[in-house]
């Protein structure tokens, strides 16, 4: 057993809920996790952006994208729950081999589309919902699989690093493939995503099994999703947790809806400034992952005091109808939102034991993903009748008094808990 040394004479102490910013990557599978996933994040932001874009191109309506983005991920409202049950049930690293073959394949089918100009609206609403029920065995296995990689102290920066690490990716993928379909076409970010997958398989091959956590497999019968509900109605603090994430999810995530309308209708751009916006959320996003990573513990307080920051930021943004102003915005609402999300989900994890975390964790995403369908209909029928502007108002309305009554709730679970 690995042991902690006590700081050197005359050196600073750190602080009982600090933890250093990296401190994760000192652990070999998880740092080579870690450099698949850079690679790989930055592809598939180049898909997202390509796809998103290529609809509002084909169809000229929010709604269309709102469809799309309903397609991705409403196999995860249906399916997400048995996605964890794969995930407690099976090792995580095997799931995870097949899922990115999954998703290559989708890249590379997209990308042929492309090349040979039968692109429509028809396939990539296919391959969107093809994908949404890959990412739907994914996410709970990857979730899950971080506990399996660094040891529990270590699971709230490695959650807060992996949310770097994809904004990051935001960062520069949305830029990359503004760039590439200006000049080259849609195909070419669509086949750089499928070459990006070989990292993440790379690395996922390179782990070694005998350094993983130990984790508790649920056996196979019946029962299996009906125990990890149970388990969750137990805990009324997950319970909190979790409709505070449905309605920041629902209403607070729809920003390739929102930001195709302001790049074509407000500030009359094309693909390269929804690039640029994208990316400058992410550098607010990139920000907020390095402050989360420094927490080694989330209070219920914090957590529903960023939502609220969160909903606020939506609410100015709608109010900005500069371009230089916007883009500062969006910069804030980016480190509020991904402070948010690393911070609920690694409360979540913490909260959960170990046997049925990845259920747990899939009922999760089934909240945050799952209802992402329902929103991006909501926030699609907004931008189109209301405008995009309306769209961010009323949405962060929505979060700031979900934020509030969460505040609520958790003050009364607290007291119970304390009698």
């Amino acid at each position: 057993m690995r042991r902690l040394h006590a700081p050197a004479r005359g050196a600073r102490a750190p602080r009982a809920d600090h933890t250093p910013t990296f401190a994760s990557l000192g652990v070999r599978n998880y740092r080579l996790y870690f450099i698949g996933a850079a690679i790989s994040n930055n592809g598939t932001w180049m898909q997202r952006i390509a796809q998103d874009w290529l609809v509002f191109q084909l169809t000229g309506s929010g709604l269309a994208v709102g469809i799309t983005m309903a397609l991705q991920f409403g196999p995860m409202l249906v399916l997400g729950l048995y996605g964890g049950v794969l995930a407690d049930r099976y090792a995580q690293r095997r799931i995870l081999l097949a899922t990115q073959v999954g998703q290559m394949l989708c890249a590379v089918a997209l990308a042929a589309f492309s090349f040979t100009g039968n692109i429509s609206v028809a396939a990539v609403y296919t391959l969107a919902l093809v994908q949404g029920v890959i990412t739907t065995l994914d996410n709970p296995a990857r979730q899950s699989f971080v506990g399996v990689m660094v040891p529990p102290r270590l699971l709230p920066n490695a959650v807060a690093l992996n949310s770097g690490n994809f904004n990051l990716a935001r960062l520069s993928g949305p830029a990359l493939a503004g760039l590439l379909i200006a000049a080259l076409g849609a195909g070419w970010a669509f086949a750089l995503n499928a070459l990006s997958f070989v990292a993440m398989l790379a690395a996922l091959a390179a782990m070694r099994p005998a350094e993983f956590e130990q984790a508790p497999r649920s056996p196979r019968g019946p029962g299996a999703l009906r125990e990890g509900l149970g388990y969750v109605r137990g805990h009324p603090r997950i319970i909190v947790t979790l409709v505070l994430v449905f309605f920041v999810g629902t209403f607070g995530f729809n920003f390739p809806i929102i930001l195709t309308a302001y790049t074509g209708r407000i500030f009359t751009g094309d693909s390269a400034l929804y690039g640029i916006l994208n990316s400058m959320m992410a550098v607010g996003s990139v920000l907020g992952a390095l402050l989360a990573a420094r927490r080694e513990r989330v209070t219920p307080a914090r957590l529903q005091a960023t939502a609220a920051a969160f909903g606020a930021m939506l609410i100015v943004l709608g109010l900005l109808p500069w371009l230089g102003a916007f883009m500062a915005g969006l910069v804030l609402a980016g480190l509020a939102a991904v402070s948010f999300n690393a911070m609920a989900n690694s409360s979540v994890q913490l909260e959960a034991d170990a046997a049925v975390r990845g259920r747990v964790m899939s009922l999760y995403f089934v909240v945050m993903m799952g209802t992402t369908p329902l929103g991006s209909l909501i926030a699609g029928w907004i931008t189109d009748t209301w405008g995009a502007p309306a769209a961010l108002q009323v949405s962060g309305v929505v979060v700031a008094l979900a934020a509030a009554g969460c505040a609520r709730a958790s003050v009364l679970v607290e007291r119970r808990a304390a009698r």
